[in-house]
């Protein structure tokens, strides 16, 4: 009796054990099956060991590559310092010549990240002036033509002046103080391309603002004097000589050899009238003002 108990034991475990063996083969051939259908079916995960190539020799490769020309790999390199070795000496340098490097290639945005970041965490450096120079040249070189958006000439002032006031002792002060008036001078003939588009069109009110801005905020540009012009005929137009007549007045009395100023007197005077400056209009005021801080 135990025998047949123990004999149908066994055989209910064997068939479990063979119906086992039947599902694993099933797998395996549904596995070896679908591998056909894999296109990564060949490709088997390897460990791969990282090597932790020292700071110094990727600073090396990323000087190599710089100073033959290939700017952006040698960037990738001094990116590979900053991140594999945060905490190393190297790291700094290569943050700086990261800026380098990627304004060289023209990767401006990354140049500006590099640098920008550079200044934040040592703004007290000896390079630190090197390196807002990059920031402010970076700007510089996107800025367009006056036609377009000056959103980077004035990213490039701003950078440019602030290079100026933090470090008045750096070798990069003179360039930048002759790169801030050519933007401005940028800046001025931006607005006036806008104010000669609205004048043609006789929206005069909108033409003058945009004359106001270069009178009253760049008057060491050579934009002024057509602006000052430009005031006449479109406050003539109007009919509003008073401010008319005075923006001929200070145009006279501070470009009085200006081709402007005698296109200026001859407009008025076509019209019965001369040039005459009411020291209660803005424009008179502007150019007091200016006066008065020289």
């Amino acid at each position: 009796m135990r025998l047949g108990k123990s004999f149908r034991a066994a055989t209910m475990m064997g068939g479990r054990l063979l119906l086992s063996a039947v599902a694993v083969s099933a797998l395996v051939a549904c596995s070896e099956g679908l591998d056909k259908f894999n296109p990564f079916a060949e490709e088997k995960y390897k460990p791969e060991k990282v090597v932790d190539t020292p700071p110094e020799e990727l600073y090396n490769d990323g000087l190599a590559r710089a100073a033959n020309g290939n700017f952006i790999a040698a960037a990738k390199k001094f990116d590979e310092v900053i991140k594999i070795h945060p905490h190393s000496p190297w790291a700094k340098k290569a943050l700086l010549m990261s800026a380098y490097a990627n304004y060289e290639g023209g990767a401006y945005d990354d140049a500006i990240a590099s640098a920008k970041r550079y200044v934040t965490l040592y703004p007290s450096d000896r390079d630190a002036a090197y390196a807002q120079y990059l920031l402010a040249m970076s700007h510089y070189s996107m800025a367009p033509d006056v036609s377009r958006d000056q959103e980077q000439a004035e990213k490039a002032g701003q950078a440019l002046h602030e290079l100026v006031t933090r470090y008045p002792n750096s070798e990069y002060v003179k360039d930048s103080k002759w790169k801030i008036q050519v933007i401005r001078d940028q800046l001025a003939g931006k607005e006036m391309d806008v104010g000669r588009y609205y004048l043609k069109r006789r929206n005069y009110g909108a033409a003058i603002n945009r004359f106001r801005v270069v009178v009253s905020q760049y008057q060491n540009t050579r934009h002024v004097e057509e602006a000052l012009y430009r005031l006449v005929e479109a406050y003539l137009a109007m009919g509003v000589h008073n401010e008319a007549q005075t923006a001929a007045a200070v145009l006279g009395h501070n470009f009085p050899d200006s081709q402007w100023y005698h296109d200026a007197y001859a407009l008025l005077t076509r019209g019965g009238l001369q040039p005459h400056e009411d020291r209660g209009s803005w424009i008179s005021r502007a150019f007091s003002s200016i006066a008065g801080r020289n």
